[in-house]
């Protein structure tokens, strides 16, 4: 392990949780733009139907999913520029 990767462990961390807000907030637009309630359902809503929550639970992991791609993609492009060396 070189000392690029080793620095970029803690940077990569807030990142993940910067990306976890990031990726929150886009679901939370795109489930209001996609004509639904404020908040998406949860697992245990009674009022909400299977189909509902499956779906919900679907689009949300796959927002997050991107999200989470993007800014770990995106952190270690910066590195490389910044280094020279891509972080492991």
């Amino acid at each position: 392990m070189n000392a690029t990767t080793v620095a970029y462990k803690p940077v990569g961390t807030a990142l993940g949780a910067l990306g976890g807000v990031l990726a929150g907030i886009a679901f939370k637009h795109l489930w209001k733009r996609l004509g639904h309630e404020d908040d998406a359902p949860n697992a245990t809503d009674e009022d909400r139907s299977w189909r509902e929550i499956l779906i919900a639970a679907a689009l949300q992991g796959a927002v997050f999913a991107a999200v989470k791609a993007a800014v770990d993609r995106g952190g270690a492009v910066a590195v490389r520029r910044l280094t020279g060396t891509w972080p492991d």
